[in-house]
């Protein structure tokens, strides 16, 4: 059976280009980037083109500002937790700002210090889950050291206003940090341009490989180390370079740069197509995400009177692959943080899936796709209690 994957914001597949630039990495070309000999000098000769194919799809001043992790969630804790150290060795504050939003890989970090001392303020979203920015204003303090606010959100694809937080942040001078995991290779994001000190991404985001994330650290801008144990990545990151991983992000980094442009104008098309049919084909459906400030290819629906979970099982049983939110949460019964955020009552949120589309993607599957997710949401509101009362409740009489 041919699979249709729409769970791009989930992992993508690895780029043929991708894997073609690591292929030498993983075979003959085997060396330590911290060793002198030519197969140290050929690995780390590796090592700096792919941080500057990294810096120049975000617009870093320098390759040195990028630091090479194992992951996105690694990047994020490493900015909030190595700021958040490094300033409380300063005595300079305890109190940081996020929203409630964020990714877990935010949240928990930010739970976490919150059992240490600091104190975070949560700032609210609006009902298509954008940050309140006077909100954000009436947070700062003068114990303010750092404000996380993500630049476009994993389950619901809603772009926050991540220019004016910069402007906001620069005029207190607290550092701001974003976590671009979703929006990195989507959308245009210059960091010199907007102001902002850390950033977080992931290859695996960005039809790269797993296992490899970058932290961009703006000059200038100190932290405590996360890692310890060796001198790697200009003593910020301990541990030896996963080089054929890096090869792999650099080359999909400049992939995602060259191909943006087109690749958007593709998932746009796409996802409009996808929102048509099904608001054609069914009612009871609802969007959860900003109309207008979205990530390409991410549609977030909520459907009346379905579990979600049972639906994603049944359209992985027709070959359609999609999830109901964020992939670091899979099995979890509780109602998705996001959505409750946005003010979703649970039982309509637990209805919910996420479609989210990649390059590709074709229309032949997005009209697959609306010929069947409707016929198997009847299917299912068809033994469902309330929804058969609703349906009675609705006839004339």
């Amino acid at each position: 059976m041919k699979r249709i994957y729409l769970d791009h914001n989930a992992t993508t597949p690895l780029h043929p280009e991708v894997l073609e630039a690591m292929t030498p990495y993983l075979t003959n070309r085997f060396g330590n980037g911290s060793s002198i000999h030519a197969y140290g000098r050929e690995a780390r000769n590796a090592i700096d083109t792919a941080r500057e194919q990294v810096a120049d799809l975000i617009g870093a001043k320098s390759p040195s500002e990028i630091v090479f992790t194992s992951s996105g969630t690694e990047a994020d804790n490493h900015a909030i937790k190595g700021l958040a150290e490094l300033q409380r060795s300063r005595n300079a504050g305890h109190h940081i700002i996020t929203s409630s939003v964020e990714h877990h890989a935010v949240l928990h970090t930010c739970q976490h210090l919150e059992k240490h001392g600091f104190d975070v303020t949560y700032v609210p979203v609006d009902r298509y889950g954008r940050i309140h920015i006077d909100a954000l204003r009436e947070a700062i303090s003068e114990a303010t050291i750092l404000i996380s606010i993500m630049h476009a959100n994993n389950e619901t694809g809603t772009v926050q206003p991540i220019a004016e937080v910069a402007e906001i942040a620069a005029a207190h001078d607290i550092p701001l940090h974003t976590d671009a995991v979703q929006s990195v290779g989507k959308l245009p994001l210059d960091v010199q341009e907007l102001g902002i000190s850390l950033l977080s991404l992931s290859g695996h985001k960005l039809y790269g490989p797993k296992g490899i994330g970058v932290l961009y650290i703006r000059r200038g801008t100190r932290l405590e180390n996360l890692m310890h144990g060796g001198s790697h990545e200009r003593n910020r990151r301990a541990g030896s370079e996963n080089v054929p991983a890096i090869v792999g992000l650099g080359a999909a980094a400049q992939i995602a740069k060259t191909d943006r442009e087109s690749n958007v104008e593709h998932l746009n098309r796409l996802t409009q197509k996808l929102r048509d049919g099904l608001h054609e084909s069914l009612d009871g459906l609802y969007e959860n995400g900003h109309p207008q400030h979205c990530l390409p290819g991410t549609l977030n629906i909520s459907f009346e009177f379905v579990e979600g979970e049972s639906l994603i099982l049944r359209l992985d049983m027709e070959g359609i692959c999609v999830s109901t939110g964020s992939a670091c949460t899979s099995g979890s019964m509780e109602p998705s943080h996001v959505l409750a955020a946005l003010g979703i009552q649970p039982q309509l949120a637990q209805g919910t899936v996420r479609f989210s589309l990649g390059r590709d993607n074709t229309e032949a599957e997005i009209d697959e796709v609306t010929d069947k997710v409707p016929k198997i949401i009847e299917q299912m509101r068809g033994m469902s209690p309330e929804y058969k009362r609703k349906r009675k409740s609705s006839k004339p009489t």
